[in-house]
């Protein structure tokens, strides 16, 4: 559904973009990950078209950004990470100017707005101005606001941007939902944790390069390489812990054995089998209180592809 090659975008001096390139299949959710500057935004306004590339091209449907901006606005639904907002509108009277300006019909308009107010849960805040609103509820009708002329893909620049923990909760189950409704949706975020329970898809920039992308699942494994294992062992102590690293550090398939709280962490090659080190632990005697694998996550994986510390995008 998207698709971007060769991207290059230099502001005087400054190179935002370096040959970025990343592909997202209709009905995904893209995380889009980087620190601040390395190039999100930039790439996120050239695909709703409101820059153009010195170099490279993007497409969304098959339809050239560059080329032909009109047919792709029909497409897709922008929510930029700082909107404006109408304040002495109502929320109905909000969506139903927009859904005017994406040139919804008149008899339709009031009908979409409404629609719109109840996927967004502001129902109940038909007939409140924009300014009495709380920044939750701000940001869910604008993301109605992307919405009014019903688009195939979504691009939501830090949509829970400010928002407290219940507030992005709710963003997430509603970006989820969008998805069930057959939307692609590409969305940029700090809070590295949502993004690993919300995307199917994840793309990695920094210093305006693509750094990694592709299947969650897919990157993950390949940023992390190998497998871990997390044995933890009853009364754990220097001594018996110590003694269980000793036992299996060096065997065949071991990578690496390290100390942790409560017990060891084994990093494995592919195809280890794992209940092979578990009997082996049981029968030196050592008391395990669980064995389990070690899923890595998003923070983790940032931190090994540009060599910063996750804080940074968190």
């Amino acid at each position: 559904m998207i698709e971007v090659e060769g991207l290059h975008k230099r502001f005087g001096t400054q190179v935002a973009l370096q040959a970025v390139n990343f592909a997202i299949p209709a009905g995904e959710i893209f995380g889009f990950i980087g620190p601040n500057g390395a190039g999100k935004t930039t790439t996120i306004r050239i695909l709703a078209t409101l820059a153009l590339p010195d170099a490279g091209t993007a497409t969304i449907g098959g339809i050239p950004v560059a080329q032909d901006p009109h047919a792709v606005r029909e497409l897709i639904g922008y929510m930029p990470d700082f909107f404006g907002v109408y304040d002495r509108l109502t929320s109905l009277e909000y969506l139903e100017f927009y859904a005017a300006c994406h040139g919804v019909p008149r008899r339709r308009r009031r009908a979409v707005a409404h629609e719109l107010l109840e996927l967004v849960d502001l129902t109940d805040r038909a007939d409140d101005q924009v300014d009495t609103l709380s920044r939750g509820m701000k940001q869910r009708l604008c993301l109605g606001r992307a919405l009014v002329h019903d688009p195939r893909v979504l691009l939501l620049d830090e949509p829970a941007s400010g928002l407290d923990p219940r507030a992005r909760i709710e963003m997430r189950e509603l970006i989820r939902e969008l998805r069930r409704m057959g939307k692609t949706i590409l969305v940029s975020s700090h809070i590295l944790p949502e993004l690993e329970e919300l995307c199917t898809w994840v793309g990695f920039i920094d210093a305006g390069r693509m750094v990694a992308s592709g299947p969650m699942s897919d990157v993950r494994n390949q940023v992390l390489a190998g497998r871990r294992l997390r044995v933890e062992v009853v009364d754990p102590d220097e001594v018996k812990l110590l003694a269980a690293r000793d036992q299996i550090d060096g065997r065949p398939g071991v990578i690496s054995v390290h100390l942790v709280e409560d017990g060891l962490e084994v990093a494995v090659e592919d195809g280890f089998k794992d209940q092979d080190l578990l009997i082996e632990l049981v029968r030196a005697g050592v008391a395990v209180r669980s064995f389990a694998p070690v899923t890595g996550d998003l923070s983790e994986a940032f931190m090994r592809l540009t060599g910063r510390p996750a804080e940074s995008v968190t």
